[in-house]
Protein backbone atom coordinates (compact mmCIF):
# COMPACT_ATOMS: atom_id res chain seq x y z
CA UNK A 1 0.00 0.00 0.00
CA UNK A 2 1.16 3.48 -0.74
CA UNK A 3 -0.11 6.62 0.95
CA UNK A 4 -1.20 9.64 -1.06
CA UNK A 5 -1.88 12.61 1.22
CA UNK A 6 -4.19 11.22 3.90
CA UNK A 7 -5.40 8.42 1.61
CA UNK A 8 -3.98 4.95 1.21
CA UNK A 9 -4.23 3.05 -2.10
CA UNK A 10 -5.18 -0.60 -1.56
CA UNK A 11 -5.18 -3.26 -4.26
CA UNK A 12 -6.19 -6.89 -4.29
CA UNK A 13 -8.46 -9.56 -5.70
CA UNK A 14 -11.89 -11.02 -5.17
CA UNK A 15 -12.68 -14.68 -5.70
CA UNK A 16 -16.40 -15.49 -5.97
CA UNK A 17 -17.38 -18.44 -3.75
CA UNK A 18 -21.08 -18.55 -4.65
CA UNK A 19 -23.31 -16.77 -7.19
CA UNK A 20 -27.07 -17.29 -6.89
CA UNK A 21 -29.29 -15.28 -9.30
CA UNK A 22 -33.07 -15.18 -8.74
CA UNK A 23 -35.24 -13.41 -11.34
CA UNK A 24 -38.10 -11.47 -9.73
CA UNK A 25 -39.64 -9.70 -12.75
CA UNK A 26 -39.43 -11.16 -16.26
CA UNK A 27 -41.78 -9.28 -18.60
CA UNK A 28 -42.50 -10.51 -22.11
CA UNK A 29 -41.08 -7.24 -23.43
CA UNK A 30 -38.17 -5.41 -21.79
CA UNK A 31 -35.30 -6.28 -19.47
CA UNK A 32 -35.53 -8.76 -16.60
CA UNK A 33 -34.96 -7.78 -12.99
CA UNK A 34 -32.77 -10.19 -11.03
CA UNK A 35 -31.62 -10.35 -7.41
CA UNK A 36 -28.19 -11.97 -7.03
CA UNK A 37 -26.73 -13.29 -3.76
CA UNK A 38 -22.93 -13.55 -3.83
CA UNK A 39 -20.32 -14.61 -1.30
CA UNK A 40 -16.68 -13.86 -2.02
CA UNK A 41 -13.18 -13.88 -0.58
CA UNK A 42 -10.96 -10.77 -0.59
CA UNK A 43 -7.16 -11.05 -0.77
CA UNK A 44 -4.35 -8.52 -1.00
CA UNK A 45 -4.43 -5.27 1.00
CA UNK A 46 -8.05 -6.10 1.90
CA UNK A 47 -8.47 -9.55 3.45
CA UNK A 48 -11.71 -11.22 4.43
CA UNK A 49 -15.13 -12.46 3.43
CA UNK A 50 -17.81 -10.50 1.61
CA UNK A 51 -21.56 -11.04 1.46
CA UNK A 52 -23.45 -9.04 -1.17
CA UNK A 53 -26.86 -8.69 -2.75
CA UNK A 54 -27.02 -7.16 -6.20
CA UNK A 55 -30.10 -5.96 -8.04
CA UNK A 56 -29.55 -6.35 -11.78
CA UNK A 57 -31.33 -5.15 -14.89
CA UNK A 58 -30.53 -7.76 -17.56
CA UNK A 59 -31.14 -6.79 -21.19
CA UNK A 60 -31.99 -9.22 -24.01
CA UNK A 61 -28.38 -9.14 -25.29
CA UNK A 62 -27.12 -10.42 -21.90
CA UNK A 63 -25.61 -7.09 -20.83
CA UNK A 64 -26.60 -5.83 -17.39
CA UNK A 65 -26.48 -2.93 -14.98
CA UNK A 66 -26.39 -3.56 -11.24
CA UNK A 67 -26.28 -1.99 -7.80
CA UNK A 68 -25.50 -3.66 -4.49
CA UNK A 69 -24.46 -3.53 -0.87
CA UNK A 70 -21.69 -5.75 0.49
CA UNK A 71 -20.51 -6.31 4.03
CA UNK A 72 -16.80 -7.18 4.19
CA UNK A 73 -15.56 -8.77 7.42
CA UNK A 74 -11.78 -8.97 7.80
CA UNK A 75 -9.02 -6.40 7.58
CA UNK A 76 -7.86 -3.37 5.63
CA UNK A 77 -4.12 -2.95 6.01
CA UNK A 78 -3.31 -3.68 9.65
CA UNK A 79 -6.82 -2.90 10.99
CA UNK A 80 -9.52 -5.50 11.59
CA UNK A 81 -13.31 -5.19 11.64
CA UNK A 82 -16.06 -4.93 9.06
CA UNK A 83 -17.51 -2.33 6.69
CA UNK A 84 -20.11 -1.99 3.95
CA UNK A 85 -19.41 -1.19 0.29
CA UNK A 86 -22.06 0.29 -2.00
CA UNK A 87 -21.50 -0.94 -5.58
CA UNK A 88 -22.69 0.06 -9.04
CA UNK A 89 -21.52 -1.45 -12.27
CA UNK A 90 -22.13 -3.11 -15.61
CA UNK A 91 -21.68 -6.36 -17.46
CA UNK A 92 -20.72 -5.80 -21.11
CA UNK A 93 -19.78 -8.89 -23.09
CA UNK A 94 -17.60 -10.89 -20.70
CA UNK A 95 -16.34 -7.87 -18.68
CA UNK A 96 -17.79 -6.97 -15.29
CA UNK A 97 -16.71 -3.58 -13.96
CA UNK A 98 -17.87 -1.02 -11.51
CA UNK A 99 -17.24 1.48 -8.78
CA UNK A 100 -17.82 1.35 -5.06
CA UNK A 101 -17.52 3.42 -1.92
CA UNK A 102 -17.46 2.69 1.78
CA UNK A 103 -20.85 3.55 3.29
CA UNK A 104 -20.14 6.29 5.87
CA UNK A 105 -20.58 5.06 9.45
CA UNK A 106 -20.50 1.36 8.48
CA UNK A 107 -17.04 0.51 9.88
CA UNK A 108 -16.77 -1.61 13.02
CA UNK A 109 -13.89 -2.53 15.34
CA UNK A 110 -10.59 -1.02 14.21
CA UNK A 111 -12.28 -0.05 10.92
CA UNK A 112 -14.61 2.45 12.62
CA UNK A 113 -14.41 5.73 10.69
CA UNK A 114 -13.29 4.02 7.46
CA UNK A 115 -14.11 5.95 4.29
CA UNK A 116 -13.03 5.22 0.74
CA UNK A 117 -13.78 4.76 -2.93
CA UNK A 118 -12.52 2.52 -5.68
CA UNK A 119 -13.61 -0.11 -8.11
CA UNK A 120 -13.33 -3.54 -9.63
CA UNK A 121 -13.01 -5.26 -12.98
CA UNK A 122 -13.07 -8.90 -14.02
CA UNK A 123 -13.69 -11.25 -16.87
CA UNK A 124 -16.73 -13.44 -16.12
CA UNK A 125 -15.60 -16.51 -14.21
CA UNK A 126 -12.24 -15.03 -13.20
CA UNK A 127 -11.00 -13.23 -10.08
CA UNK A 128 -11.69 -9.51 -9.95
CA UNK A 129 -8.94 -6.90 -9.68
CA UNK A 130 -9.92 -4.37 -7.01
CA UNK A 131 -8.81 -0.98 -5.71
CA UNK A 132 -9.84 1.10 -2.72
CA UNK A 133 -8.43 4.54 -1.91
CA UNK A 134 -9.26 4.85 1.79
CA UNK A 135 -8.84 7.05 4.84
CA UNK A 136 -10.19 7.26 8.36
CA UNK A 137 -12.37 10.02 9.78
CA UNK A 138 -11.26 11.25 13.17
Amino acid sequence: MTATSDRTHATGHIQVQSYEPTPYDEPADGPSLVEVHVSETFSGDIQGQGTVRFLQTVRSDGSASFVGHERVAGSVGERAGSFVLQDEGTLQGSTVSGNWFVVPGSGTGQLAGLRGEGGFTAQVGENAEITLDYWFEE
